[in-house]
């Protein structure tokens, strides 16, 4: 079991390094449009200050305060990880600068397609380790169990109240704002069902090698 554990939180860990570097990417050429809750760290970056990762934290500790009061059943250990590692990973990614300067051309739109497909793949890897939803998803779930409402619902009008927040804030809302959904949630479903079922079969397996004779005999 504890070999499992590893493997979950490396995949775990391995998912949020690539969300957050996909985040950095769109951050990058954000004057494409950049995702809702991403619209609200810049919008409050440019206002106030500090950094976007830092915006991202704080977001993420409401959140999780919130959904700690609705439901606490959303909130494990990887929440918490999640909500700090994840700023601490974008503002790292942005500080190093290694992401080619934006400019108004064909290849900014392949840098924003290819940032969305990375925090897909990232989303739906540390999901699929299942140590804990991240401060969004826990509070739109836990407001969806609240309100009894169908969790789709909940996200479209949760992110179209941070997206109108963000954008009078000052953030960058433009054409890849209102595709990004239809283009990372297909990603984050297929590559999460994927490596769920992997790591579940690698529980699967474990648990058969632990039951055999050979092991008890030899235990």
């Amino acid at each position: 079991m504890i070999k499992l554990t590893a493997i979950r939180w490396a995949f775990f860990v391995i998912g949020l390094i690539t969300f957050s570097f996909g985040i950095s990417v769109t951050v990058n050429v954000q004057h494409l449009g950049i995702h809702p809750w991403d619209v609200l760290s810049v919008g409050l970056f440019e206002l106030v200050g500090f950094t976007i990762g830092t915006w991202n934290i704080i977001i993420g500790f409401i959140l999780i305060v919130v959904s700690w009061i609705l439901d606490k059943s959303y909130i494990k250990l990887g929440t918490f990880l999640n909500a700090v590692l994840v700023g601490v990973f974008v503002d790292l990614f942005l500080w190093l600068d290694f992401l080619p300067k934006p400019g108004i051309t064909w290849i900014d739109g392949i840098m924003m397609i290819c940032g969305i497909v990375i925090m897909g793949v990232g989303g739906g890897l540390y999901n699929a380790a299942r140590v804990g939803s991240g401060p969004r998803d826990g509070f739109m779930l836990s407001m969806a169990d609240k309100l009894g409402a169908p969790i789709g619902r909940v996200r479209i009008y949760t992110e179209s109240s941070v997206l109108v927040l963000g954008l009078l804030l000052g953030g960058p809302v433009f054409i890849f704002t209102f595709i990004f959904t239809f283009i990372q949630s297909p990603i984050f479903q297929y590559v999460f069902h994927r490596f769920d079922r992997l790591i579940e079969g690698i529980a699967e397996r474990m648990k058969l090698k632990s039951s055999s004779p050979s092991s008890r005999a030899s235990g």
